[in-house]
């Protein structure tokens, strides 16, 4: 029985439920019908992974897991369809502006959501990280956090390195996330037989004092020390404005959220906040964020991951910065781009 599903993106999901291949060290954990059932529910009843988690009652890291496995024996095929030509040609305008060694534009969702935008580029992002780590080399990259980062790992397939490390580069949430580094970090080593190094600290703490005893700890150390010397670092933007998740996730103090908004920062990335000139912003804050900062990692290949227009403001900053080596953007965020700069 062949299913098929065509997204507004262009992107068209096959779910093929007769033809798997026979890989019995793939499918002796769980059976073939188990899962058909989560790649439908996934792929084409578009629930969450925690929904389907919810509803059949089994963990979402074997969610994770048999979604992977689906597209590796066939159940589930991908083909993507798009204006390649319009596309490359804005990487080539965003690689030349802004002196980068690799852009990516993702098509444009029909309805210009920013959700979408970023399951697209978190789509482009997973065969990026798939390249890179298809080598079988030693590699280590460095991970931020984000939605976009989460759909990277959602679609990151068919890859197997055991000498990878994924190595977070910032602190933890106060609050389990799906899309924070330490789930990342391990999400993605489970699907790529690696290894991963969580930072043993959090996102943020209320003065520099503080941090500076954090960041003299043993272990954090060593996490930093390898965050700082990793090959590649993969990162997206977080809005420093009204309505952000920055500002209403309750990370922060009263006087660190008046920090952001009375010194016109606009963009926070791996840690660091940003005025929309690039300029690091020169508030307390940034010195309350144990975190592998940008300007430590001068041999690390950047790559920032943008989706959605609502990101425009914080991606040009950044990319103003002056660390970005490669971007994956969406088609209407990459035109704003191109517009405002």
């Amino acid at each position: 029985m062949l299913l098929y599903k065509r997204y507004h993106s262009g992107q068209e999901k096959l779910l093929n439920a007769g033809a798997m291949k026979q890989d019995s060290n793939l499918v002796k954990n769980h059976s073939h019908d188990s899962m058909a059932q989560v790649a439908w529910l996934y792929h084409v009843g578009n629930l969450s992974q925690q929904e389907i988690s919810d509803k059949l009652g089994i963990s979402r890291f074997k969610i994770v897991r048999l979604l992977a496995d689906a597209k590796q024996l066939g159940v589930v095929r991908i083909a993507i369809e798009h204006n390649t030509t319009t596309t490359l040609e804005l990487a080539d305008q965003l690689t030349e502006r802004f002196g980068l060694t690799e852009a990516q534009v993702a098509p444009a969702p029909e309805n210009d959501g920013d959700a979408e935008a970023r399951r697209a580029v978190g789509i482009a992002a997973a065969a990026f990280l798939a390249r890179i780590v298809a080598t079988n080399q030693p590699i280590t990259v460095g991970l931020g956090w984000g939605r976009t980062l989460g759909h990277m790992a959602d679609n990151l397939v068919g890859v197997s390195n055991p000498d990878v490390t994924f190595v977070s580069l910032m602190g933890l949430l106060n609050r389990a996330d799906p899309t924070q580094p330490v789930d990342v970090c391990v999400r993605l080593a489970a699907l790529t037989s690696g290894k991963a190094n969580l930072l043993p600290a959090p996102f943020v703490v209320d003065d520099k004092a503080s941090c500076d005893v954090i960041l003299q700890q043993r272990l954090v150390k060593e996490t930093l020390e390898k965050a700082r010397r990793a090959d590649y670092a993969i990162t997206s933007i977080g809005e420093c404005s009204e309505g952000a998740v920055l500002f209403e996730s309750g990370l922060f103090t009263t006087d660190q959220i008046d920090q952001l908004r009375d010194n016109n920062v606009v963009a926070d990335c791996c840690g660091v906040f940003f005025t929309s000139d690039g300029r690091v912003a020169d508030i307390p804050l940034n010195g309350c964020t144990p975190c592998a900062k940008p300007n430590e990692m001068p041999n690390t290949d950047m790559t920032l991951l943008a989706g959605g227009m609502s990101k425009s403001v914080g991606t040009l900053a950044v990319l103003r910065a002056n660390f970005i080596n490669r971007l994956f953007v969406d088609e209407n965020l990459a035109r704003k781009l191109l517009e405002d700069n």
